[in-house]
């Protein structure tokens, strides 16, 4: 297998994990024994995201669930390490990402996916002793219980439950197969096998019955029933379903089961996919229950699933209601499904009359837009007919007392990072778009690069089936680049361009017209005015929007019904979220310029975003921060939408409070798209003459500190001081200052500015901070603590008094007092988690880690030192990186590893973003000046990190963190 790329080039490494039994690592055909039960957990949950990341805090919650250890997060980087070292030439498959890991597996590295890969070709195979084959070869990939050391963990047990499910699986459809070619009676023995390890599933009591009928063991068969019979009721109190009768009742009189088809009419034109576990979750639901309902958006796959059910079961009758509009004809349509012709009387009893004769199941298919005669006609059939189960399929629920609701959500979709996945294992939407162009286009066979361009597609189209499918059958007269540049259109777009009687479907446009226009007019008027919205609304503003607009009643109920109608999706969590899929809220947005609403609702999402984020400034400077913190980050997406809906619209006032509000939050959070609106706004001529001009220039002043652009510093917060009519206006130049100051080291200059700004707004903490570290710094430790103190009387956020703490750890720090030091700093972080404040977080962990190597606590220094050079890397603040890698480059010289440690300090003293230092430009590799090197390899080394990339910087520092830490 081609896996991986290293330094030397592409390597050709055979690796395979098996979990199908006790887990076991195999690299170039050698099993690897990896010791120590974390360890292997770690391994195994790796595995169980087959090419996904995971992230690290994901995998503490695993490993660790209840009461993890201080050391947890360095005990698992250390797994990591050593799992590398088991990997040995595959070790640069187990990748470092951002906040997590990734092992990647390609086909057939992973035994359970291989054993799943097999099962679904059989199941696409028409031929059942070709079949037989594929199944016994996936049946022979297991090796006992499944990773039976590991069950204790519950994320893996939860996985070996779905495993063992896997198993049951092939088994049930290699017993399946033997039947269909006569063998049932050569399969007795894995059809017993199959019930002793399970012996309340029916679906494997059912194969028993049958594989002994096959043998001529037909009185066998009858008492296995009637042992399943008599277990399931004292164990459960349940009866089975009626399929166990039916089957009773045909060997009691002779049937020959050996010829029962897997595929019982109807059978559907394309294969399903994606959808194992629904179609198993139904199953399960149709066993227990008389009525359920299959409810979801039009195009989702409701008649699809449906129709797949009805695979395994011989006596299902199929009502589509689609083109029913009169609802005096559904009795009728009932009797068509049913062949039965009714002269005279009541067609409904008629009907009832014949279902009622034996088990049987109807699926009443299209339910919406009939639902109070359906309710009727369903009530009727349940009521008449013990032995029936109802499979209905609707856009909103029933509403029937028995009735049993099953939501069926859109498909899977890869991540936008999810190369691998889309490469090596589709995702289902993709798997669909395929299969279907295929159908238009033959021997379409996209690439790595024509796949991200699917993979762009289906999440566009929100893992939508139908749209899918419309898309793809599209590539019969467009070109993929074609498509995915018109999906804009996708509304009308994607049809299919010819009739029949389920107009429905012709269209996206006209599937979702279908359900809207089924909705009460007021309700249409809400689902229009929320789609503006593209990330949902929470139940408050869902509720305000609907009083604005008049809905009558209560706002909940409209909202329910929009829920139940499949028009918005209800997403229960810590705050209830009302969320749309894109293709339906692309038909509310042109909606609303249809109905000549779309101003209307733009002024309300603008009014909405700006008291917000009024709000959520003023309760991020209280003790209520971490709230202000969690609507924030929830809200991004929204205020987004209305940022640039203010800069489309030339509206400047929004704008202006939208940056002001949200720039002290979202700057301490790294948020850095909302902290770069400022930039933006700045750059926007219109802002001179804005009365708060000065907050603008003087926010983007720090932004442009933040990305390393010290030059525009200077230029944009003294432009704003001269333009300032508001105290608040200069303390954010004279902030911006104070920054670009320390980071050049004028310490003076920024204890000028900092008391500037405290006799403007004595609460404003942003100067007082960098006051407090320029004197620090300075040397002058007594009026460090003066400036603290004035710190701490403002410190009333979390925030605020984690900035007290962190620079009163840098105070401590400078005079020695380690442990005073360590104990501040670690305050300033768990004050930092409390309240969202990364930016601080990333602050004292650079400070709490000089600690860690002052006190000989190496490892940790170097695991945190890796954890935050990752955290600056992703927040893109290169001031602070710099700082942190010539911190490591004083720890790599404390282990005598020079050469990347004057690497790292020459690249720090010529990048001009990077702070400066006491001694100034670095001036080490000149001869005889480099402890531990040579003149030459010095100088050499001068020379490449004189003019390296930053990416090179990271590289090295990463480098000679893991070689540390294997050592």
């Amino acid at each position: 297998m081609l896996i991986g790329v290293s330094g030397s080039g592409a390597r050709c490494v055979g690796l395979r994990v098996e979990v199908l039994g006790p887990l076991r690592l195999v690299v170039d055909g050698t099993a690897v024994d990896v010791p120590g039960h974390k360890r292997r957990a770690v391994l195994a949950l790796l595995a169980r995201a087959h090419d996904r990341a995971v992230a690290v805090d994901h995998l503490l919650d695993a490993v660790w669930p209840q009461d993890p250890p201080n050391a947890a997060r360095a005990a698992l980087h250390a797994h990591i390490s050593r799992l590398r070292g088991h990997l040995g030439p595959a070790a640069s498959l187990l990748e470092s990402l951002p906040g997590g890991y990734r092992l990647v597996l390609v086909e057939g590295a992973l035994d359970a996916a291989q054993a799943r890969s097999l099962l679904c070709t059989a199941r696409g195979t028409a031929d059942p002793v070709a079949a037989g084959k594929l199944l016994q070869q996936a049946r022979a990939l297991w090796r006992g219980s499944v990773l039976a050391d590991l069950v204790e963990i519950p994320l893996i047990a939860a996985w070996s439950v779905t495993l063992n499910e896997l198993r049951h699986e092939v088994d049930d459809l290699l017993i399946s197969c033997a039947l269909e070619t006569g063998e049932g009676g050569d399969i007795v023995g894995l059809a017993t096998e199959s019930v002793a390890e399970d012996p309340l599933r029916e679906p494997a009591i059912l194969l028993l019955m049958r594989a002994l009928a096959a043998a001529g063991r037909g009185a066998d068969a009858l008492r296995t029933s009637h042992s399943y019979r008599r277990r399931l009721a004292s164990e459960t109190g349940l009866d089975p379903s009626p399929a166990l009768g039916e089957l009773e009742r045909r060997i009691a009189s002779g049937g020959a089961w050996e010829a029962i088809s897997r595929f019982p009419v109807p059978v559907p034109g394309n294969r399903l996919v994606g959808r194992d576990s629904e179609v198993a979750a139904l199953r399960r639901m149709l066993a227990r229950e008389r009525l359920v309902t299959v409810v979801g958006p039009g195009g989702v796959g409701k008649t699809r699933l449906a129709l797949e059910v009805t695979r395994h079961v011989r006596d299902a009758t199929i009502v589509r209601l689609a083109p029913v509009s009169d609802p005096a004809a559904i009795p009728h349509a009932l009797a068509a499904a049913l062949d039965l012709n009714v002269v005279r009387g009541d067609v409904l009893a008629a009907c009832v009359a014949l279902l009622a004769a034996g088990p049987r199941l109807a699926v009443v298919d299209n339910c919406e837009h009939l639902l109070d005669a359906v309710r009727v006609t369903i009530s009727a059939l349940v009521d008449g007919c013990p032995e029936l189960t109802v499979l209905a399929t609707s856009r909103e629920p029933l509403g029937l007392p028995t009735e049993c609701v099953s939501r069926l959500a859109p498909l899977p979709v890869p991540g936008p990072r999810d190369r691998l996945a889309v490469d090596r294992s589709p995702a289902p939407s993709v798997t669909v778009f395929v299969d279907r162009a295929r159908q238009v286009r033959g021997g379409f066979a996209p690439g790595p690069r024509e796949l991200g361009i699917v993979a762009d597609i289906v999440r566009r189209l929100d893992g939508m089936p139908l749209a899918i499918e419309l898309a793809a059958g599209r590539l019969s007269s467009l070109g993929l680049d074609d498509l995915h540049a018109r999906l804009h259109r996708s509304l009308d777009l994607l049809g299919d361009g010819r009739g029949g009687a389920d107009g429905r479907h012709r269209t996206l446009r006209a599937t979702i017209e279908w359900s809207y226009e089924l909705l009460p007019s007021d309700e249409r008027r809400l689902f229009r005015h929320l789609s503006v919205f593209p990330d949902g609304v929470d139940l408050a503003t869902a509720e305000q929007i609907a009083v604005s607009l008049g809905v009558p009643g209560d706002p909940a109920s409209g909202l329910a019904h929009l829920v139940d109608a499949s028009m918005i999706e209800f997403q229960p969590a810590d705050r209830t979220r009302y969320r749309m899929l894109e293709t339906l809220r692309t038909f509310g947005l042109d909606r609303l310029v249809a109905e000549h609403e779309d101003r209307a609702a733009s002024n309300r999402l603008l009014r909405w975003a700006v008291d917000l984020a009024t709000w959520i400034g003023t309760t991020a400077a209280t003790e209520s921060e971490p709230e202000a913190d969690a609507v924030l980050r929830r809200e991004i997406p929204n205020l987004r939408a209305a940022w640039r809906l203010a800069r489309h619209d030339g509206r400047l006032d929004d704008a202006t409070a939208l940056v002001i509000s949200l720039a002290e939050a979202s700057g301490l959070r790294d948020l850095t798209e909302v902290w770069t609106w400022a930039r933006e706004l700045a750059a926007d001529p219109a802002i001179a003459t804005h009365r708060r001009a000065g907050a603008v220039l003087g926010i983007a002043a720090a932004v442009a500190w933040l990305r390393g652009d010290l030059a525009d510093v200077d230029e944009l917060a003294r432009r704003g001081l001269d333009g300032a009519i508001d105290d608040e206006d200069r303390c954010w130049c004279l902030s911006a200052l104070c920054m670009v100051e320390l980071s050049r080291g004028g310490y003076a200059a920024v204890v000028e500015h900092c008391l500037q700004a405290a006799a403007l707004a004595p609460h404003w903490r942003l100067s007082l901070l960098n006051g407090v570290l320029a004197a620090a710094y300075a040397g002058d430790l007594d009026q460090a603590n003066a400036l603290n103190d004035r710190l701490a009387n403002v410190a009333v956020s979390p925030t605020a008094a984690a900035m007290h703490h962190y620079v009163t750890g840098e105070i401590d720090s400078i005079a020695g007092r380690r442990d005073q030091a360590e104990q501040h700093y670690a305050s300033a972080i768990e004050l930092g988690r409390t309240a969202g404040s990364t930016f601080l977080i990333g602050l004292a962990s650079v400070g709490l880690l000089t600690i860690r190597v002052d006190t000989g606590r190496i490892d940790d220094a170097l695991r945190g030192y890796r954890e935050v050079i990752d955290y600056w890397e992703r927040t893109g603040n290169w001031i602070q990186q710099w700082t942190t890698l010539r911190n490591l480059a004083n720890l790599l010289r404390i282990l005598d590893d020079h050469q990347p440690a004057l690497f790292l300090e020459v690249a720090a003293g010529h990048a001009p973003e990077a702070s400066a230092v006491s001694d100034g430009v670095w001036t080490h590799a000149a001869p005889g000046m480099t402890p531990g090197l040579d003149d030459e390899t010095a100088s050499r080394i001068h020379t490449e990190a004189s003019r390296c990339a930053r990416s090179r910087a990271l590289g090295v520092a990463r480098q000679s963190i893991d070689r540390h830490l294997t050592q």
